[in-house]
């Protein structure tokens, strides 16, 4: 016999859970007992806000491909926790919640921090359950991970009444994950795919989602060369696929460059390969038609949700990514200038201007283009800076970005400790802003605790920039509620047992990262930046001289 907590501890450790971030609660003690004797197995990674922690999770699932684990407490836990489960959602990310919830008995009385989580989450998560009884325990855990992990992945919610945890149970644990198979597309309808390519004039392919394999992305790289089609990636995918390749085209995203919205814009036939067309990668759907784009549209995903959701294709493909990248035979036309110039314009678009600031960012990130490994992982939250390590730096094969697609500040952080926590012995560089990074700093210590220590570089310019761009296009010079007074981030690192300094100029940035490479105990560089220095070519001033003379 053994209670709900130690079956359900069993349970995931069979279907390969080895990571747990989370922040503990009485509500769930049974099964933080059964983690006690897990440690080196099943490890919990003790955190300092539920948000850090479901984001660390969300992180956890989009790197590694297994469902993050994430374990909160009921009421306020589970709602700081519900912005990791939003931005799981929008990225494609596998990942569970367990939290804590009111013993059976008392349910539906408005108990201390009851929650209804069906209601809560429902909208949220692709799946939201409570667990009422401890023999489901391995049903509704097995559902979970398949659930979290296939069609599109997703996060996926259980509550567990207190009481359930407790009881006890000859209930067998789970012994395997079951393993699920790619949904494949038959061989006519890859025929008709590859006969729309072959008709085009300017075909081209848009990828994204997470679950890509190693093989799958190859094959889709070999297609591609041998083909000589433009890849873009959708929003904050451009690590699924190597940005070296001759083929590679950029992002589409926020901020999308020219050449990336004169590409989907001018396309005659797109190949749509794990792309559920967020508004970002749509440029808030302009440049397809909804719903019938006039581009001829071959729209591949493993879940038959997303085909047809917001474009009708005329070809819609039930396959998962890789199976079907690996069914791809090479086609020919005469497209080879659409695609040279397409990347022409990529590569011209790491030329940005010398910046009107002590800490250039062209600069900065130029630097790291060249000493990085190639297997970094770079994360950011959200904001203005992120256009750093979004747009001037190229992700390699083995390189990856966690980026949220939710557009969830404070993501960074959590997610450069989760990185570290997946894969100790790579380098893990997280871009913050100033207010990006102050959304979850506390989750230093976490970072300490754990032995997880990332490179953070926070670029310090004073303000909100992302709504102070926007004030300054529409509200010019009448500044509200977007300018910051900050602390000593070095000093603050430091309390943390960070290596922490102060950058103020370009030139002193090298020999600050050599020395953040060296430290043993990670490092946060506090880099000084204008805030003129908004966007890599327009300056705050210059946004606000055009929107005043552009009033009536």
């Amino acid at each position: 016999m053994q209670n709900g907590g130690q079956l359900l501890v069993s349970s995931l450790q069979a279907l390969g859970a080895s990571k747990a971030f989370g922040v503990p609660g009485e509500s769930y003690l049974a099964v933080l007992d059964a983690l006690h004797d897990t440690q080196g197995q099943l490890d919990f990674i003790l955190c300092r806000n539920e948000g850090g922690a479901a984001f660390m999770a969300s992180a956890y699932g989009k790197l590694t491909g297994t469902p993050g684990i994430c374990m909160v407490t009921r009421g306020p836990g589970a709602t700081n926790a519900s912005i990791g489960v939003h931005t799981a959602m929008q990225d494609s990310s596998p990942m569970i919640l367990f939290v804590g919830q009111v013993g059976t008995d008392m349910k539906g009385r408005e108990a201390f921090q009851e929650l209804d989580y069906r209601a809560v989450f429902g909208t949220m998560a692709k799946w939201a359950v409570e667990i009422d009884r401890v023999e489901r325990i391995p049903e509704i855990l097995a559902r979970a991970w398949v659930t979290a992990t296939t069609g599109r992945p997703g996060p996926v919610v259980i509550a567990l009444p207190e009481d359930m945890l407790t009881s006890l149970t000859d209930t067998p644990a789970l012994t395997a994950p079951a393993r699920i198979a790619e949904p494949a597309a038959t061989p006519e309808t890859i025929a008709d795919a590859l006969g729309l390519l072959r008709k085009a004039q300017r075909p081209l392919i848009l990828l994204g989602g997470t679950n890509w394999t190693d093989a799958g992305r190859s094959a889709l790289q070999q297609f591609a060369e041998t083909s000589d089609i433009p890849v873009l990636a959708a929003f904050r995918f451009q690590d699924q696929f190597d940005n070296f390749s001759p083929v590679f085209t950029g992002e589409a995203g926020v901020g999308m460059l020219p050449h990336a919205k004169a590409l989907i814009r001018d396309a005659d036939v797109i190949l749509a390969i794990n792309v559920r067309f967020g508004e970002m990668t749509t440029d808030g759907y302009t440049l397809l038609s909804v719903p019938n784009a006039a581009q001829h549209l071959i729209h591949v995903h493993g879940s038959d949700r997303e085909i047809g959701k917001i474009y009708q294709p005329v070809l819609g493909i039930h396959a998962g990514p890789n199976a079907f990248a690996r069914a791809l035979t090479p086609v020919q036309g005469a497209w080879g200038d659409w695609r040279s110039n397409a990347r022409a314009a990529y590569e011209a678009s790491f030329n940005a201007p010398a910046q009107p600031s002590p800490v250039d960012m062209v600069a900065v990130t130029a630097h790291l283009r060249d000493i990085l490994p190639e297997d970094v992982v770079l994360t950011n939250g959200a904001g203005n800076f992120t256009v750093w390590p979004n747009k001037f730096f190229k992700f390699g094969k083995n390189a990856r970005l966690l980026a949220p697609q939710s557009g969830a500040m404070g993501y960074g952080v959590p997610a450069a400790i989760a990185a570290k926590v997946a894969y100790p012995a790579r380098r893990v560089v997280c871009f913050a802003g100033d207010g990006d990074f102050q959304m979850n700093c506390q989750e230093l210590a976490t970072a300490a605790q754990a032995g997880a220590q990332p490179i953070i570089l926070i670029v310090n310019n004073g303000i909100y920039g992302t709504i102070r761009a926007h004030q300054e296009r529409h509200y010019p010079a009448r500044v509200s509620g977007t300018t910051m007074v900050n602390p000593d981030f070095a000093a603050l690192a430091r309390a943390y047992g960070f290596h922490g300094e102060r950058v103020e100029r370009t030139e002193d940035f090298a020999a600050a990262f050599q020395r953040a490479l060296a430290s043993e105990t990670g490092a946060v560089l506090d880099l000084n930046v204008s805030p003129e220095a908004i966007t890599p070519r327009q300056t705050l001033s210059q946004m606000r001289a055009a929107a005043q003379a552009a009033k009536p």
